[in-house]
C-alpha cells in the first residue's frame, strides 16, 4: 500500500481525511498500555493480553515503517514494572525471546533496525541475549529503527546522564559553559538517534492520560495523543488516525505562526 492511500478516519463513521504523506512525524513513541484489562475484558489470564500485545507490535512495525516513520520507540517494560507479579514478569522477561525469534525474518525484510535502550545489563541474561542479538542482526539495515524502551524510566535515565556529565566536568571532559540541552540530549539513552532524539508524537492507548515516567525530557515538544483502545486494539486505522490529529496541531515551539 502507497502512503498516499492512508486513511484517518477523524469520525468513525463518516468523516474521511486523507493524510498528508509530507508530515509523517519522524519519531513516533507508544506507551503501549492496557493489555491486562483487553484480557480482563475476555475473562483470560494476564499474560493473554501481554501475548496479544506482542503480535500487535508486529503489526505496528510494519505499519510505522510503511508509513514514512523513522523512528518508532515502545515502551516495553518500565524500571516499576518489576513490582508486578513475579509470573507476570517472567512472562513478560521471556516475550523478547519469543517475539525476535518469530519476527526477524520480517524485520530483516523490512530493513528495520533494532534498538534497545534502558538498564539492559539488568535484565535475565536470556533477555538480555536476545535484544543484543536482535541489535547486531539487523545493525546493517537502512530502515526505520524499532527502539524497545526495556527496563527503562526516565527519572533514572536522567539520573544516570547527570552522574555522567558531572563526571566528565570534573575531568575536564567537558567544560562547564557547555551544557546546554544539545549536550544533555547527546548524554540520555536515545542521544544515538541524533536529529530524531525527541518524538514529534507521543500515543498512549487504552484511555490513561498520563506519561508513567517515559522520556520527560525528550517530549518537551511532542505532540499528546491519548486513544481509548488497549494496545491488542490499537489497529493501523488507530494509528493512522492518531497521525491524523498530529496533522491537525498547530506547531509552534513556543513562538507564533
Amino acid at each position: 500500500m502507497k502512503l498516499e492511500e492512508y486513511v484517518v478516519f477523524t469520525n468513525k463513521k463518516t468523516d474521511a481525511q486523507q493524510l498528508d504523506p509530507t508530515n509523517i512525524p519522524n519519531h513516533v513513541a507508544i506507551i503501549m498500555d492496557g493489555n491486562g484489562r483487553w484480557a480482563k475484558k475476555r475473562l483470560m489470564p494476564r499474560i493473554a493480553g501481554h501475548k496479544a500485545g506482542m503480535e500487535n507490535v508486529k503489526t505496528i512495525t510494519k505499519t510505522a515503517s510503511r508509513m514514512g516513520v523513522k523512528v518508532l520507540t515502545l515502551y516495553a517494560f518500565s524500571t516499576e514494572n518489576w513490582k508486578r507479579p513475579n509470573d507476570e514478569v517472567n512472562f513478560l522477561m521471556q516475550l523478547p525471546v519469543d517475539f525476535f525469534d518469530t519476527f526477524m525474518p520480517e524485520l530483516i525484510a523490512e530493513n528495520v533496525r533494532v534498538k534497545v535502550m534502558g538498564n539492559i545489563q539488568e535484565l535475565p541474561e536470556k533477555t538480555q541475549k536476545a535484544a543484543n542479538n536482535a541489535m547486531a542482526d539487523t545493525a546493517d539495515n537502512t530502515g526505520m529503527i524499532l527502539n524497545f524502551a526495556l527496563n527503562y524510566g526516565s527519572r533514572d535515565e536522567i539520573q544516570q546522564a547527570v552522574k555522567q556529565i558531572a563526571k566528565d566536568a570534573v575531568n575536564g571532559t567537558i567544560e562547564v559553559d557547555a551544557i546546554g540541552d544539545a549536550l544533555i540530549s547527546d548524554y540520555l539513552m536515545t542521544g544515538f538517534l541524533g536529529e530524531y532524539a525527541d518524538p514529534e508524537l507521543l500515543i498512549r492507548t487504552s484511555g490513561e492520560e498520563r506519561i508513567s515516567n517515559f522520556l520527560l525530557w525528550q517530549i518537551a515538544y511532542s505532540e499528546l495523543v491519548f486513544v481509548d483502545e488497549f494496545w491488542p486494539d490499537f489497529t493501523p486505522a488507530v494509528f493512522e488516525r492518531s497521525i491524523g490529529a498530529y496533522q491537525k496541531r498547530n506547531r509552534r515551539f513556543g513562538g507564533l505562526k
